[in-house]
């Protein structure tokens, strides 16, 4: 347990640069706090201490403001970055050196049993307000941007973006961490090819541009 805990605080000060020391992680991290209280949480869930292993997921809840039920799978090296606002359903698998940012959630869609949450690969990094809803599997190494919409797989190595979410990058290697910031727009780039395709459009058919600006589109 120690060697794991040690594990986590090693890995959150290795991807938080704000992380300026072991005791400042331990002490003040809600992500870790969480994770820490998850294992508790899971090992009752699995020896039917239900109920309390809900309080203590609930207790979680309260003091980090971060939910994870206790049936969820958890890999070693999870660092939840801030953490307000996530939710990690009951059947959720996460694996290694996953990373996750706030307000992120990995639930069902409210039509499936069984297994109904997604399951993370290995290396992969969830940005902030990202929304994964129903049994699909998130490969190795993938990224998925803040405020995407997931709802279906996501093969490994590939980066996905938009509402709902499509794959921008695919290159068959591990990418590296990538600015949140600096990745394409997907709806934008359609706008712009309708807009595009319109100019030709009013170019080939001037007659039909003056109609409609005539018309003011009344009836």
């Amino acid at each position: 347990m120690f060697c794991k805990l040690c594990e986590d605080i090693a890995s959150v000060r290795e991807r938080d640069p704000a992380a300026r020391s072991f005791l400042e992680v331990f002490l003040l991290y809600p992500g870790l706090r969480a994770v820490r209280m998850h294992r508790r949480a899971s090992w009752c869930f699995r020896h039917n201490l239900k109920m309390l292993a809900r309080w203590i997921s609930q207790r979680a809840v309260r003091k980090t403001g971060i939910e994870i039920h206790p049936g969820a799978a958890i890999g070693r090296r999870l660092f939840i970055d801030h953490g307000t606002g996530v939710v990690i359903g009951e059947t959720t698998e996460i694996g290694d050196d996953v990373t996750i940012y706030q307000g992120v959630t990995l639930g069902g869609t409210g039509k499936d049993s069984g297994k109904r949450h997604p399951t993370i690969g290995n290396g992969v990094l969830i940005g902030a307000g990202a929304k994964l809803l129903g049994p699909f599997k998130v490969g190795d190494n993938s990224k998925i941007a803040a405020g995407a919409l997931v709802l279906q797989e996501i093969p490994p190595n590939c980066t996905a973006v938009g509402v709902p979410a499509r794959i921008v990058k695919r290159d068959g290697q591990r990418v590296e961490p990538f600015d949140q910031t600096d990745i394409p727009d997907p709806v934008a780039q359609e706008i712009c090819q309708l807009q595009r395709r319109l100019h030709c459009l009013e170019r080939e058919c001037p007659w039909a541009s003056q109609e409609a600006h005539e018309g003011g589109g009344g009836i």
